[in-house]
């Protein structure tokens, strides 16, 4: 029986798959640059609010920011391209302090690239004052371990001078939950104790959203999203009000900015690395 060479060519399978695979790879070539001059449309479906089309080629497009590097124990990280640095190891030039009723100099001392509390010389602030916010703090409970439950490594972090954040050496350390490390200061327990041991360096990551007044009237509560060593132990919790102790908190009318508050508790605990990002609305174009 007579076969045909057509057919029966072993050529003819490899050179077929081979001018597939040509053809598929010259359409995909040609669809990637034709991708590469499509930067939007002007005839889709506006998106819910009317502001922007779904893939509108007007909508602006958000700033660059160059992502910071993460710390080690023995070296800090990089804060992102647009944060406002508050410390950087240096000096205490981005800060004031409370002392007796008034502002004066920070006496807090700086060395090694960190700040320690100098227990009696006030709590200190921020220059610079924030609404909504990203804020990053590394801190570290003293090494030596003195006291108990709230006598033991004792400071806070007091967003806009109201809402804290606390900061205790809770590693084996046992208080009461609504003042643990990572707490909402008498209103809401971390999810959970994060803790790392005394004198090791710890990381909060806090995501806060400022309260709303209009008048003396509460519109909006605060919102806090906290990640203590990388683990989220608040997420998008509302403040009951301003952080208070053995009362229950409540709100009052304030500016809709307002310091980073650094507690002085009379323990020596240590900052280092503090940056704060503002944060803005969507399509929100940067001065």
């Amino acid at each position: 029986m007579h076969r045909s060479r057509f057919r029966s060519s072993p050529a003819f399978p490899l050179a077929l798959t081979a001018a597939v695979l040509a053809a598929g790879w010259a359409a995909g070539l040609f669809l990637w640059a034709a991708s590469q001059e499509m930067i939007g449309f002007d005839d889709t479906p506006s998106l819910p609010g009317g502001a922007w089309r779904v893939h509108d080629a007007s909508r602006p497009r958000p700033p660059i920011v160059t992502p910071g590097t993460f710390s080690t124990q023995e070296v800090p990280g990089r804060p992102p391209s647009d944060a406002v640095v508050l410390f950087d190891g240096r000096d205490l030039s981005n800060w004031l302090a409370y002392r007796d009723g008034e502002t004066v100099e920070p006496g807090w001392r700086v060395r090694d690239g960190y700040m320690e509390v100098v227990g009696g010389t006030g709590s200190i602030f921020s220059k610079t004052t924030f609404g909504d916010c990203q804020i990053h703090v590394e801190w570290a409970s003293p090494p030596e371990i003195r006291g108990s439950s709230q006598g033991r490594g004792n400071s806070g972090v007091i967003i806009m001078g109201y809402y804290e954040i606390q900061v205790l050496d809770s590693y084996e350390n046992l208080s009461y939950a609504d003042g643990q490390a990572a707490s909402m200061y008498g209103q809401y327990p971390p999810l959970v104790n994060a803790s790392r041991r005394p004198g090791d360096w710890q990381t909060y990551d806090i995501i806060f959203e400022a309260p709303r007044f209009e008048g003396r009237e509460l519109v909006k509560s605060a919102y806090v999203t906290v990640l203590h060593n990388g683990v989220a132990v608040h997420h998008r919790q509302p403040f009951i009000g301003r952080m208070t102790y053995r009362q229950v908190a409540t709100y009052a009318p304030h500016d809709p900015e307002g310091p980073l508050v650094l507690q002085d508790h009379g323990d020596a605990v240590r900052y280092r690395n503090i940056w704060v990002r503002r944060l803005g609305a969507y399509d929100e174009v940067p001065e």
